[in-house]
């Protein structure tokens, strides 16, 4: 799919454009949603966000970032564009987004398909047309349950998009780890979440290691010492490798749409997938400006995201 994106004049350069879109970016009134809490399959629950729509529309889910909520700047926009649509919006949070710290020892991670997956079976329950987007590692995540679900996937979803997914995540880790970003997005990530690793460890003492989870200065030193522990996998390694879509793209079978930006601080160019390792089912699209979720339009102070227009477009195409 073609999206002839490009950010404004007066948006120079990838940092701007991420930084610009997630503190200015006017996504209109407030909208208000209705929480419910939903008790997971081993005995712990998440927080679910909904805003309805007209009988008959379709739903769109939305699955959030690192560190993400609805209150996120993308969440919020592309709510705003579904709502006018009359379309259903809903927007899981990953255990321990949604405000309070969960019972189990369990957080959330790139690789958690499992955890989208039975969050999508539940809503299909309810929902005749699923549209389903993942921002940054909720959209690696996504690819990754659809890879696992291969030709079922389409049971389940209309078609489903990625948007400035990490799917390699060694790339992108070590990218955070070097220069604006190790000081200046990793710090902000790590802040809140050490807060919820340590009341995490306050609840199950010796999970994992504090003292090494609270010296962490970079994502990878975090993941090391409380994502792969906690989540079975061996080490920060074995983690990305398990857990990026990028080896596994062919597997996809459901409509999926790839949004990447070259000067995404996040996730480095060379890291995107290329046609040849792709399916026939995967469209890639690949702007040259745009940040990490940026997608900035108009003039500053009444700047908008043009994500969401891009992401309706791939839904039509996929009715």
């Amino acid at each position: 799919m073609n999206w002839d994106y490009h950010a404004p004049w007066w948006a120079l350069g990838g940092h701007v454009q991420t930084m610009a879109s997630a503190l200015w970016a006017n996504t209109g009134p407030n909208l208000a949603w209705q929480r419910e809490r939903w008790d997971t399959p081993d005995g712990d629950f998440i927080d679910v966000d909904s805003l309805s729509g007209q009988a008959g529309q379709a739903c769109w889910v939305m699955f959030h970032g690192l560190e993400g909520s609805s209150g996120s700047h993308y969440i919020r926009a592309c709510a705003q564009l579904a709502q006018h649509a009359g379309w259903h919006v809903v927007v899981p949070h990953f255990r321990g987004c949604g405000g309070e710290v969960n019972r189990l020892p369990r957080a959330y991670h790139s690789g958690d398909h499992a955890e989208i997956d039975w969050i999508l079976r539940r809503l299909r329950l309810t929902y005749n047309r699923l549209h389903v987007s993942g921002v940054s590692l909720g959209g690696n995540a996504l690819l990754r349950w659809a890879q696992e679900m291969g030709h079922q996937a389409s049971q389940v979803v209309r078609s489903l998009a990625a948007v400035c997914a990490p799917i390699d995540l060694a790339a992108s880790g070590h990218a955070m780890g070097k220069g604006v970003n190790r000081w200046t997005y990793t710090p902000m990530f790590l802040r809140t979440m050490k807060q919820r690793a340590h009341l995490m460890w306050q609840r199950h003492p010796g999970v994992f290691d504090l003292a090494q989870m609270q010296k962490a200065r970079t994502l990878y030193a975090f993941d090391n010492a409380f994502t792969a522990p906690l989540h079975g996998f061996r080490s920060t390694e074995d983690y990305w490798q398990r857990a990026s879509a990028k080896p596994r793209l062919k597997e996809i079978a459901c409509p999926s749409l790839l949004i990447h930006a070259r000067n995404d601080p996040f996730v480095p160019a060379h890291s995107w997938p290329q046609a040849d390792q792709v399916g026939t089912s995967v469209a890639l699209c690949q702007t040259e400006t745009g940040g990490h979720v940026g997608f900035l339009s108009g003039t500053p102070p009444g700047q908008f995201n043009a994500l969401p227009e891009c992401l309706m477009q791939w839904w039509k195409l996929n009715p």
